[in-house]
C-alpha cells in the first residue's frame, strides 16, 4: 500500500513538473512574439520616411519669346506643388520656396505656406502662380544657349526647393523631415505646352 502511495507521489509530482516545463515554453514563445511584433512595429509604423516634394499639373498661360541679339523669354505658368507623406503620422511643414532657374540663373520664384499633409496622404496645392522671365545681357555664352532652345522649340528650365517640417508618428513622437524638389521641365515653345516634367 506504501509502495502504491509513494507511486501515485512520484507520478504526480513528475506530471506537475511537466505541466511547468509546458508553461514556461508557452511564456518564453509568448515574450518571443512580442518581441517580435515590437520590432516590426519600429522598424514600420515608427520608422519616420522622408515625405515627397513635387511640381504636377503644370500650365503655360502666356509664353513670349525674343530670340535678337539679346534673347529673352517671358512665361506665366500654374502648377500643383504635391507633398506626399507615407508615415503613419501628420507631416507639418514650414514655408519653403520654390526657385526656378534657366542655365544656373534664376527666373523667378513662389512661396509655399505652411501646412501639413496628413498620414498616408498627398498634400495637393492647386493653382500656384508663377511668373518666370530671363534675359541674357551680359553672358555670351548663355545668351548663344537660349537663342540656340528658343530657335529649337525647346526651352529647359529647372525648379528646386526644400521643405523642413516634423512628422508626428502616431501622436506620440515627432521626427524633423526635409524634403527636397529638383525638377526639370521642358516646354515646347511652338505649341506652349509642357513637354515632359520629371522631378527626382
Amino acid at each position: 500500500m506504501a509502495d502504491k502511495e509513494a507511486g501515485t507521489f512520484v507520478y504526480e509530482k513528475e506530471l506537475k513538473r511537466k505541466k511547468r516545463i509546458k508553461l514556461a515554453i508557452y511564456i518564453a514563445i509568448f515574450v518571443v512574439f512580442q518581441v517580435i511584433v515590437i520590432t516590426a512595429f519600429s522598424l514600420t509604423v515608427l520608422k519616420a520616411k522622408t515625405p515627397k516634394f513635387r511640381l504636377s499639373d503644370i500650365e503655360i498661360k502666356t509664353l513670349t519669346r525674343n530670340t535678337s541679339s539679346s534673347p529673352s523669354f517671358e512665361v506665366d505658368i500654374t502648377t500643383k506643388v504635391k507633398v506626399k507623406n507615407t508615415n503613419f503620422g501628420a507631416y507639418k511643414y514650414d514655408n519653403s520656396t520654390v526657385a526656378f532657374s534657366y542655365q544656373g540663373s534664376s527666373v523667378g520664384q513662389v512661396a509655399i505656406q505652411k501646412g501639413k499633409a496628413g498620414w498616408l496622404t498627398t498634400k495637393n496645392i492647386d493653382g500656384v502662380a508663377v511668373k518666370l522671365n530671363y534675359q541674357a545681357l551680359t553672358n555670351m555664352t548663355a545668351a548663344s544657349y537660349l537663342d540656340n532652345e528658343l530657335s529649337t522649340g525647346v526651352l529647359t528650365l529647372n525648379g528646386n526647393g526644400k521643405m523642413t517640417g516634423k512628422v508626428e508618428l502616431i501622436w506620440i513622437m515627432k521626427k524633423k523631415k526635409s524634403a527636397e524638389m529638383n525638377c526639370t521641365i521642358a516646354i515646347n515653345v511652338q505649341s506652349q505646352t509642357i513637354k515632359s516634367l520629371e522631378c527626382k
